[in-house]
């Protein structure tokens, strides 16, 4: 029994003691009988060979009634606290109660994405991804930081595991020790958050008031991608005393779609006057496909299967491109309010169509209807007014439609040339958009006559992030391969 606590003095264990008196060793570890002390030695050598933080609560020479000894896995994450309490290091391991082997686990904890599905309604933006069977804890935080806007994934506990009723007795909190029985703490969650890149002080308090920086051990480090990666790496060393190691942009781009592609359901979507239909995807047939990330600018690559892609096309009129000149013209202070003005917008105010052009008619012999745009901002040549005679409501839709639709019809062309069918958008342009999506569907329906289809992701913006969040696993744990814990439903089934 003295072994016990040397152990844990030598460990620097949290001992709650009521009084300087060494211990007493609760009733479940006295080796009354042979099979208590075989468990005993061997939790005592799970102890000292696993890392975990324990807390030995109220146990006292003064004859304190509760006799228990938790052992507590620190994973359940407060998000409403900002001073979280973080493990020290990497190796998670369950202690077995009486009858039980100890169970080790891999050296390394690991991300079971096995059974990932979308937490909250279809209509959620950027919804949190549950991990329902996730039983190691992991300190896991990604960024992509990009010219426009920083956007950020991070791991935490599910929040229905956290146990706040005082008066819950420890064994049903942590549920470890019952009736001879051992049950691991299971679930985690994703969780996806956005800043813009010129406030990103409001991120890096962001990341220090959930403790999101403090990893495993001292050494912190956190994955990140974009040219923000470089840019900014001496902040955050300087602000929150952690080291950026930086993960290739396209690198992550296509493994964070490949992730949400074949382990989400209900992910992908096609959109067509204001309607949304989820896709339903064989994962057996999904290269090549072509994926078009619109951030500040346009990246178009061809994928062709986990890490096999080629950068075939982009575009440097993108999201910059629309934000840099609507708040020129219109004065808007953020992207999110721009996109809320095109929504109370008449872009036939401002554009000229093919109606304005043959008296209201179709040209009919080129399948072009009346109300098709036939110049963006085109009736601002011939109306004698000035910027400020136009609506910026109008002036925000028109934009808005002149970059998407050109988005949309160099992809279709480049999806042609390489003979590929499937077409997924994503980046932060999009924001689920009713506008955007619409005017990009139409485009690749119109320029395709019908032979093809634009998708959307529902966390199109985060495909960086993902990727970076997913490439711990790959440096880290290189016997977890993610497409061999994807479900094999099919995305769509119910």
């Amino acid at each position: 029994m003295h072994r016990l606590y040397e152990i844990m003095s030598k460990r620097n264990v949290n001992l709650n003691i009521a009084t300087n008196q060494q211990p007493r060793i609760p009733k479940i570890l006295q080796s009354k009988t042979q099979q208590t002390e075989v468990f005993t030695q061997d939790w005592c050598l799970g102890i000292e060979e696993s890392n975990f933080d324990i807390d030995l609560l109220d146990l006292t020479m003064d004859g304190m009634k509760k006799d228990q000894l938790v052992v507590e896995a620190n994973n359940n994450i407060n998000e409403d606290t900002s001073n979280i309490t973080e493990e020290q290091d990497t190796e998670k391991e369950m202690v077995h109660p009486v009858g039980y082997s100890i169970h080790r686990s891999s050296s390394r904890p690991q991300l079971d994405l096995s059974g990932a599905a979308i937490q909250g309604n279809f209509e959620e933006r950027d919804p949190i991804i549950l991990l329902p069977n996730q039983s190691d804890d992991i300190s896991h935080l990604a960024l992509d930081i990009g010219g426009s806007l920083i956007k950020l994934v991070y791991f935490s506990r599910h929040e229905d595991r956290v146990v706040n009723d005082k008066n819950k007795s420890t064994e049903e909190s942590f549920s470890v020790f019952n009736d001879n029985r051992s049950f691991p703490i299971l679930g985690g969650r994703l969780h996806f958050v956005k800043f813009e890149t010129a406030k990103i002080n409001e991120c890096l308090e962001f990341i220090h008031s959930k403790q999101l920086h403090r990893g495993d051990n001292d050494n912190a480090v956190i994955k990140a991608t974009g040219g923000g990666a470089y840019k900014f790496a001496d902040l955050f060393k300087e602000k929150l005393g952690v080291v950026i190691e930086k993960e290739d942009e396209m690198d992550c781009l296509v493994a964070g779609a490949n992730f949400l592609l074949k382990a989400i359901r209900h992910e992908a979507f096609t959109h067509k006057e204001g309607h949304k239909e989820f896709v339903q995807i064989d994962h057996n047939d999904l290269y090549p496909y072509l994926l078009v990330n619109i951030g500040s600018g346009v990246s178009m690559i061809k994928v062709d299967g986990d890490g096999k892609f080629q950068r075939v096309s982009g575009t440097n009129v993108g999201g910059g491109t629309y934000w840099g000149l609507g708040r020129l013209l219109t004065k808007c202070k953020s992207f999110d309010e721009l996109l809320e003005l095109s929504q109370r917008g008449d872009n036939n105010a401002i554009d000229m169509l093919v109606g304005d052009i043959y008296g209201g008619l179709n040209y009919s012999k080129i399948g072009l209807s009346a109300s098709t745009i036939a110049s963006s901002f085109g009736k601002a040549i011939s109306e004698n007014k000035e910027i400020e005679d136009y609506r910026p409501e109008d002036i925000s839709l028109s934009l808005l439609r002149m970059i998407s639709y050109n988005i949309g019809q160099i992809s279709y062309l480049i999806a042609l040339q390489y003979g590929i069918k499937r077409i997924f958008f994503g980046g932060f342009f999009i924001r689920g958009h009713a506008f955007t999506m619409d005017t990009i569907s139409f485009a690749i329906r119109f320029w395709s006559k019908g032979g093809a289809r634009a998708m959307f992701l529902r966390h199109e913006g985060f495909l960086g992030a993902l990727g970076a969040f997913m490439s711990y696993e790959k440096h880290v744990l290189d016997d977890l391969m993610v497409h061999q814990l994807v479900e094999r439903n099919p995305m769509g089934d119910p």
